[in-house]
């Protein structure tokens, strides 16, 4: 054997050439084995495709030759970037030289010239299983195929039949201004001469000014320009911008299916959010841009651009909203002037009246039962008291459109303070298993513990019947609804999931050694990391956790509640736990972020037995990083990290609680370089029958669901 293809052999095999230029190997039941479509090299034909196929991990793009004689890969790619919503980019290695503006309405938005006479249409797909555009050309007699030269070009032609042959009927980019980001942030590009010379101008010189007005002056344009006014989270709004193409759009996030009204309150609610648009007006689709807006152009007016909305201060919106605002402060003013020195009067006197009746009325009412927590006697109970109608304001009365999940203690609703700070309200519900216990002790034991990797309360509400606590607000929510869902985890490689898996262990460390008592979570898997602005990881929900204090390091319980799939062995078999009840825990999320599959609920046909039992098999055959998902880490893993990061997992996950690292060695094993010591057997009991015969459960339902209110007969 001298040299071998590595595809898949077949001794009934036909290649047959497609008449759109397709050459396509197909077995006896006509199934494809290999097709050329899959393999572009310089030139793209009608009806082939770019972007990235995550079902069959496959990626489509040009790459230039290295030069016009010689057909090797050159330095040239022209493909789909599709870490925000998609676009397409020529790239010299890894520099951007052109970016097309985001899809829309089966076209592209940001050609500034298109000399273009021949009809063409677009095929664009965005879903969870495949990016990807292709185009054909409606005249089916008309030879069209568009190509990256080794210049850097991309070049459209058109065959002409009356002796002229290939002609060229669009370059790009065309001029200076379509070079990538010339004018930086916020800033938008005018041709003087279209091939030498350009002019860069500020987006909106009302609002938007040089960052370096000097070396702006020198026609130095490197760094762009920012905001005249700073912006304000509480009092800003939104400028609508036309005619534009839209800004680079990689890291932005997409919402399908969303109005342009719910985008804008989705914007407008996270203080980080830069801009809002819908790229397609045909679709209800939402982009969000979080970082400068790079790569803008203003449009000739009646051309393709698109309109976008852009946060402002609020000194910075339309004069005509300055001056209604201001009208309603004199207004607001004068009434005040008016009416201050009858509301003095009456005002003493109501006030009087109402500190005797809460006074009578505090003294008299009765304890229901112990069920009614007077949390303001409560030495323990550290954080701010906030009233029902303040919550019930910021959360619109807990409307169904505020609701952001629901879980064992209750729905958690969205809201927003009259002050502006966004917030995430977890309410009991009156059927939770969870009762006043678990409420109590969420907030008595997370008031006492501040750390950048632990959610933050920020305080609570008792009145009657109603028990509330109020966290800091966490915009993308939850780790689960980003690791398990193709679409949201392709907005993550694999320095951003191995920054949470090492946030995480931060977060164990500080309440297993750091903190002021040492605290059990218990409950510790993918829906209870929360996610901020930035994707750090931040530990939720500890109405079910436990803190020792002094020289404690482990204790028994005859209410063994957590969630299936998640606990110890020693835990759900005997109701003993410790740290290293978390650090199990915490083996099992780990191998859920690399792998992408979860832990309750997998089935493979190769392995009849659970997820641990997968991963450990796989393992000691070797095949460790076949586990890593890669629809979408293959390109941007760090195989060393991933493997490390198994191989860390498997220790925690071990059966016996001794062999498992504390979450110290963890963080040390994680950023380490040394030999990591191999793991014995874990547990591979979460997916089988609990072997617990004195055990009963009064609850239980559904995948991944708490287990609440197990006694030991």
């Amino acid at each position: 054997m001298i040299w071998s293809s590595n595809t898949m052999t077949s001794r009934e095999a036909i290649a047959r050439l497609h008449d759109n230029g397709n050459l396509v190997v197909i077995d006896r039941n006509n199934e494809v084995i290999w097709q050329s479509f899959d393999h572009p090299t310089d030139t793209l034909l009608p009806s082939m495709k770019l972007g990235r196929s995550y079902l069959w991990n496959k990626e489509w793009h040009l790459s230039s030759w290295k030069s016009s004689q010689d057909p090797a890969p050159g330095e040239f790619t022209y493909g789909v970037d599709t870490t925000g919503y998609p676009n397409t980019k020529i790239r010299q290695g890894t520099l951007v030289k052109f970016r097309d503006g985001p899809w829309r309405n089966n076209q592209f938005d940001g050609f500034t010239e298109s000399r273009m006479d021949v009809s063409v249409t677009y095929n664009v797909v965005i879903d969870e299983g495949e990016v990807s555009f292709a185009y054909n050309v409606e005249n089916s007699s008309i030879l069209s195929r568009t190509s990256v030269n080794s210049s850097g070009h991309l070049e459209s032609w058109a065959w002409v039949d009356d002796g002229r042959g290939w002609q060229l009927v669009l370059s790009l980019p065309s001029g200076i201004c379509d070079q990538y980001n010339t004018c930086n942030a916020y800033g938008t590009c005018t041709s003087v001469n279209k091939l030498v010379q350009q002019n860069c101008t500020c987006l909106d010189e009302k609002r938007f000014v040089p960052k370096n007005q000097e070396v702006w002056d020198t026609a130095d344009w490197s760094d762009g320009c920012i905001r005249r006014t700073p912006l304000d989270c509480g009092s800003d709004g939104f400028v609508n911008y036309t005619c534009l193409k839209l800004p680079d759009t990689e890291n932005t996030l997409l919402y399908m299916n969303m109005s342009l009204d719910e985008c804008a309150t989705r914007c407008r609610n996270n203080c980080s959010c830069m801009a809002y648009a819908n790229p397609d007006p045909s679709r209800m689709i939402c982009v969000l841009w979080f970082n400068d807006l790079l790569d803008i152009q203003v449009l000739p007016q009646g051309s393709d651009g698109l309109d976008i909305f852009i946060r402002m201060a609020s000194s910075e919106l339309d004069d005509q909203s300055n001056i209604k605002r201001e009208k309603e402060g004199a207004n607001i003013i004068l009434i005040l002037l008016v009416t201050f020195m009858g509301v003095l009067f009456i005002g003493l006197i109501i006030t009087t009246w109402l500190c005797y009746a809460r006074r009578k009325r505090d003294h008299a009412a009765p304890t229901r039962k112990g069920e009614m927590l007077d949390a303001s006697k409560d030495e323990d109970m550290e954080q701010p008291l906030f009233s029902f109608s303040t919550i019930a304001n910021a959360t619109a009365n807990f409307s169904i459109n505020n609701k952001l999940g629901e879980g064992g203690f209750g729905p958690v609703y969205k809201g927003t303070l009259e002050e502006g700070q966004e917030i995430a309200v977890k309410r009991l519900s009156k059927n939770s298993s969870q009762g006043l216990e678990e409420f109590k002790n969420e907030v008595i034991c997370i008031s006492r513990l501040q750390h950048r990797n632990l959610v933050k309360i920020l305080g609570c509400c008792v009145e009657g019947d109603e028990k509330l606590l109020i966290y800091e607000y966490m915009p993308n929510k939850s780790l689960d609804s980003f690791i398990f869902d193709k679409t949201q985890r392709a907005l993550l490689d694999w320095s951003k999931l191995f920054n949470i898996i090492k946030g995480i262990a931060r977060g164990l460390v500080y309440l297993h050694h750091d903190s002021r008592l040492r605290i059990i979570h218990r409950d510790l898997k993918a829906g209870n990391i929360l996610l901020d602005q930035d994707m750090n990881p931040k530990i939720s929900d500890f109405g079910l956790a436990r803190s020792f204090g002094g020289n404690e390091i482990q204790a028994n319980t005859n209410r063994v509640v957590g969630t299936y799939g998640y606990m110890s062995p020693e835990y759900a078999q005997e109701g003993l736990f410790s740290i290293k009840s978390d650090v199990f825990s915490f083996g099992v999320l780990v191998l859920e972020i690399v792998s992408g599959k979860r832990n309750r609920g997998f089935f493979t046909s190769e392995y009849e037995h659970n997820f641990i039992e997968y991963v450990w098999s796989m393992y000691n055959e070797g095949r460790s990083m076949e586990l890593i998902d890669s629809s979408y880490l293959e390109l941007s893993c760090n195989p060393r990290e991933v493997i490390r990061s198994i191989h860390v997992g498997l220790l925690c996950v071990q059966h016996n609680a001794k062999d498992r690292p504390n979450m110290s060695s963890v963080i040390l094993m994680l950023g380490g370089e040394g030999e990591l010591p191999q793991p014995k057997h874990p547990s591979f009991f979460m997916e089988k029958q609990l072997p617990v015969a004195n055990f009963f459960s009064s609850t239980y339902t559904g995948v991944a669901t708490n287990i609440t209110g197990i006694y030991a007969r």
